[in-house]
Order: structure tokens, then C-alpha cells, then sequence
């Protein structure tokens, strides 16, 4: 029997990107839609289950997509992967478009379904811009610290990278929802503000989580040092490192061997 032929590099990311605009689209979905169907059912979705459930997606997302993109669903984590040299600088805009479109699709659906609802879901400021921005920064730079301890230790953490990553979202969310909707992820928030046309605040969405992204870089570097192995391919999904890898030895066979004259 023949061996099956590994995919090319083209459809690995094209899976890749497909991956990442689908998890952005369920995250949104359940974020945003918690909002939207909060304000159609007359608050018939609890706070603490609508604030709980972008966790659980995020939880779920990460076991289903892991291994095809690395399961970013975030432009600040795919920032912060790229900052850290574990991920290609030339992958990053193909998967903000993603995540953005993925967003965006969700919040279309919002509106097909419920027309124009509490601004389809878009993270607002509750108490004030500036606690908003802050807020989003600190809150950032808590969740991409774990998203980057848990890969550089995804052999030995396992199954549990995914519990850690959903329930940092989740406890953001539960404390600080008040403050700034608790988004820490410019595509979710500015999904719903382009469907919406309400880009007043997106400026605090947009800013706050990738400097917060920075910030969890620069002490990634001083706490860990470099990326390891792990965080390299937590990072680009086990189908591309794998990929990657199979491309490299390739090259390598077909290199020609110097020989004396």
C-alpha cells in the first residue's frame, strides 16, 4: 500500500485560517448572543451564566481546533505568539482577517435573528473610559500569561491547557464584566461594533488588549526566556509544526551531496 501523501503547505493554512475564523465566530456568538438574547428573553440569561459561557466556548474550542491553528480565536494572542518568535510574522495577518471576519459573521447572524439588540453584543464601557481601558490591559496580560505558561508546558499540563485557558476568560469575566464587558479580544468587540456602526468605544478594545498582549510578552521574556518546542508548535497547531517539519526533511533529501572532483 501506498503511503497517504502529507497536504500541501497552501491547504494547511487555508484549514488553518478556516479554523481560527470558525472559533472566533462560536466565541462571538456565544459572547455577543449572551447579551443579545439577555435583552430579548428579559433577562432570562442569568449574569453569571452569560459571563461563564465565553469560557466554556473558549475551553471547548481550544480541544476542538488545538491542533489545526493553535486555537488563537484573539488578535492579541496571535500578536503576542508572533512577539515571542513562536509564531510566523507572516501568518499574523491572515488570522486577524480571520478572527475578524469570524467575528463579524457572528454578529450578522445576531442581527438576521434579532434585529438591532443592545448593540449586538459589542463590549461597552460600564464604568467610565478610562477604568474600561485599564481594565482590559490588566485583564490581557492575565490571560495571555497563561496562554503562554500552558504552552510552553502543554506536554505535561495536557488536557488541562484547555480547562486553564476557558477558566481564566471565564473568571475575568465574572469580576470585571462590570467594568469593561471583560473582552480582552479586539475581534469579538469589534465584530459587534462594525455590524452595530457603534465604534465610540472600539478604540478601548482594540488598544487595551493588544498592549496588554506587550506587556505579558515582556514578562514572558523575563520570567521564561525564549519560547520552547512546545509553545512553538501550541502555537501553530500540531498539523502545521507537523507539516513544517515533514517539509523541512524534504528539503533536506533532496539537497545535493558535494562530492570531490
Amino acid at each position: 500500500m501506498s503511503e497517504e501523501k502529507p497536504k500541501s503547505t497552501l491547504v494547511v493554512e487555508l484549514q488553518a485560517l478556516l479554523a481560527e475564523l470558525f472559533g472566533t465566530f462560536a466565541l462571538t456568538f456565544v459572547a455577543a448572543g449572551g447579551l443579545v438574547i439577555k435583552e430579548v428573553s428579559h433577562d432570562q440569561v442569568e449574569y453569571v451564566a452569560r459571563v461563564a459561557a465565553p469560557g466554556l466556548a473558549v475551553m471547548a474550542i481550544i480541544y476542538t481546533l488545538g491542533d489545526i491553528s493553535g486555537a488563537h480565536i484573539n488578535p492579541a494572542v496571535t500578536l503576542a505568539f508572533a512577539l515571542r518568535r513562536a509564531f510566523a510574522w507572516g501568518r499574523v495577518p491572515g488570522y486577524w482577517l480571520a478572527q475578524l471576519l469570524g467575528a463579524s459573521l457572528a454578529a450578522l447572524i445576531l442581527y438576521a435573528l434579532f434585529g438591532e439588540v443592545n448593540h449586538l453584543g459589542a463590549t461597552l464601557p460600564h464604568f467610565g473610559d478610562t477604568p474600561a481601558f485599564v481594565m482590559e490591559i490588566i485583564l490581557t496580560i492575565f490571560l495571555v500569561s497563561v496562554i503562554i505558561g500552558t504552552a510552553q508546558k502543554s506536554k505535561i499540563v495536557g488536557p488541562n491547557a484547555g480547562m486553564a485557558v476557558g477558566a481564566t476568560v471565564a473568571l475575568c469575566g465574572l469580576f470585571a464584566d462590570p467594568i469593561s464587558g471583560a473582552s480582552m479580544n479586539p475581534a469579538r468587540s469589534l465584530g459587534p461594533a462594525l455590524v452595530s456602526g457603534d465604534l465610540s468605544s472600539a478604540w478601548i478594545y482594540l488598544v487595551g488588549p493588544f498592549v496588554g498582549s506587550i506587556a505579558a510578552v515582556v514578562l514572558a521574556w523575563v520570567l521564561k526566556g525564549p519560547p520552547n518546542q512546545n509553545e512553538t508548535e501550541a502555537a501553530s497547531g500540531k498539523k502545521q509544526s507537523k507539516q513544517n517539519v515533514e517539509q523541512r526533511s524534504e528539503e533536506q533529501e533532496v539537497q545535493p551531496i558535494d562530492r570531490p572532483a
